[in-house]
């Protein structure tokens, strides 16, 4: 009976992935070299799968790594992933590596967060853009959401808050979909239950009415009576074998015109 059980458990949670990539028992038993009578069987427990079968339908699913453990453990076998701390001695070339990119790209900003947003490495670029913060939302953990779109944080400085922030909310709204994380929706609901301020007359244009074409959604921030525009890319590490590491997003914001880019140059180092 334990075993009925366990399967049913996996059975659904593959099953649920598969809806989320939009694909049919036959596209999945073809990509995975399987049959359709065999996928059916383990979505619906009479059949329990290998724990060969479970990493390689993950695999064919893109199934995230700490989600890769969850069916392991629900078909009843050992997880695969660890999920070593980032201070950890073994991480240690990593967290090198991550500090020397992100000093590389100064003077422009560039971060690193987890799979909550909590920021776990920053470059003078962003430390430059948090000047004059509240102490509160600096003291560690920071998180990136919570600074940007707090009240008191970044929000009364980015002059097309409405369009990044839709932005921002998107894109948890996409994480949320694809991981089961208690922490990353409380988050969430916190940051997208912040006010948000009316556009006052005066209030630089949306992005969309600039002097010259944007080639993606840039932030525009204030800084010390400068408007600053970047455009951001998110970059993560290819085939991880570790949970901490598969969450990890570097996070890098590359001046979006020329303005932009001399005020940066002219801070010196």
């Amino acid at each position: 009976m334990t075993t009925v059980a366990v399967d049913k458990g996996v059975g659904a949670l593959l099953r649920g992935w598969r809806e989320r990539r939009r694909l049919s028992q036959l596209e999945l038993a073809l990509r995975a070299g399987s049959s359709a009578r065999h996928i059916s069987f383990v979505e619906t427990g009479r059949s329990r799968p290998s724990e060969e079968m479970v990493l390689r339908l993950a695999e064919h699913l893109d199934v995230p790594v700490r989600e890769r453990n969850a069916l392991l453990l629900a078909a009843g076998y050992a997880p695969q992933y660890a999920e070593t701390p980032l201070d950890d001695p073994a991480l240690g070339a990593l967290r090198e590596g991550i500090e020397q990119l992100l000093a590389g790209y100064e003077p422009y900003p560039a971060l690193v967060v987890d799979g909550s947003y909590t920021v776990v490495a920053a470059n003078r670029g962003i430390t430059m853009l948090l000047d004059g913060l509240p102490e509160h939302l600096l003291t560690p953990p920071l998180n990136a959401m919570r600074i940007t779109l707090h009240p008191e944080g970044l929000a009364p400085r980015i002059r097309n808050l409405r369009e990044w922030r839709g932005h921002l909310l998107a894109q948890m709204e996409r994480q949320i979909a694809l991981v089961r994380s208690d922490a990353l929706r409380a988050v969430y609901d916190e940051v997208a239950g912040y006010p948000v301020a009316e556009r006052e007359a005066g209030d630089a244009p949306g992005p969309e009415a600039a002097p010259y074409p944007y080639f993606a959604l840039p932030l525009q921030v204030e800084h010390d009576g400068h408007v600053l525009s970047f455009v951001s890319s998110i970059s993560t590490f290819n085939t991880p074998m570790d949970v901490t590491v598969a969450e990890l997003a570097i996070e890098t914001f590359l001046p979006a015109d020329p303005a932009t880019v001399k005020y940066l140059q002219s801070l010196g180092p």
